[in-house]
């Protein structure tokens, strides 16, 4: 029986925010005296954005990722990424992977389109003669050949997009994370990045899928997991969970939910 390629188990990711604003030497001297204060404000202080989560994804499937606003989507993909190290449960991954987590982040503002193209296929790992091999391959597909050496801070965000976008797809992985990209760009753009991807799905490639758009997780996931406040509340089918997620998100639309 061939091993999932991601999985988890009971994890849990905690952030502290920073309640305290600073540090006083009065303040200092007032917890000396009184540890049950100081032990309270460092329990408000810290956030679980996840909690006992677990799941498996094997080789291939597409799985999406439903949830409000701060559900913890984007903690789970850097955690799965590698961005994050988890602080409680455990979490294998197997296999090469693509993080398509925020476009653009790895972007120097003051170098051209050219340059970042060497910047951004090095921090990915790629050396600088296979980038070289697939140069004309990137460029044709940001469709920027006319704006190479122009500093990318004169660049539209959809044209950062599209470079990052580019380059970051420029070979097929094995495991595939996605938040969020299908929606930068124009609507030619859109178009390409999501057949670009449903490529990558089709030739094996294992994807975890974030989205707010619903059609979209239905049209490319076959499974979808629930999360909310940090903890899962459904793993199924994508229709299944999708309509129990929109019945939960808005009842307005489906008075028949709440009943």
């Amino acid at each position: 029986m061939e091993l999932p390629m991601i999985r988890a188990q009971g994890l849990g990711m905690q952030f502290n925010l920073g309640v305290e604003k600073g540090f006083s030497l009065k303040q200092g001297f007032i917890d000396c005296f009184d540890s049950r204060k100081r032990a309270e404000r460092k329990r408000h202080s810290d956030f679980w954005a996840l909690r006992d989560v677990s799941f498996s994804v094997s080789r291939g499937e597409v799985v999406g990722l439903v949830g409000a606003n701060g559900a913890g989507k984007s903690t789970l993909l850097k955690l799965v990424a590698g961005v994050l190290k988890p602080s409680a449960g455990t979490l294998t991954v197997r296999g090469s992977i693509c993080p398509m987590i925020e476009l653009g982040a790895g972007i120097d503002m003051e170098l051209t389109a050219r340059e970042n193209i060497f910047l951004n296929a090095a921090v990915m790992g790629y050396s600088e003669r296979f980038i070289r091999s697939k140069f004309d391959e990137i460029v044709a597909f940001s469709e920027l050949e006319a704006f190479l050496d122009v500093p990318v801070r004169n660049f539209s965000s959809g044209m950062v997009a599209r470079l990052a976008f580019s380059v970051a797809t420029v070979v097929e992985p094995e495991i595939l994370i996605v938040d969020e990209i299908l929606s930068v760009g124009d609507l030619a753009f859109q178009a390409k990045s999501e057949e670009k991807m449903l490529q990558m799905i089709g030739g094996g490639t294992t994807v975890l899928y974030v989205s707010h758009s619903t059609a979209s997780i239905r049209s490319l996931c076959s499974r979808v997991i629930w999360l909310e406040h940090g903890r899962i509340q459904g793993i199924g089918g994508a229709d299944e969970i999708c309509t129990l997620y929109e019945n939960h998100a808005l009842p307005c639309l489906h008075p028949g939910a709440a009943m």
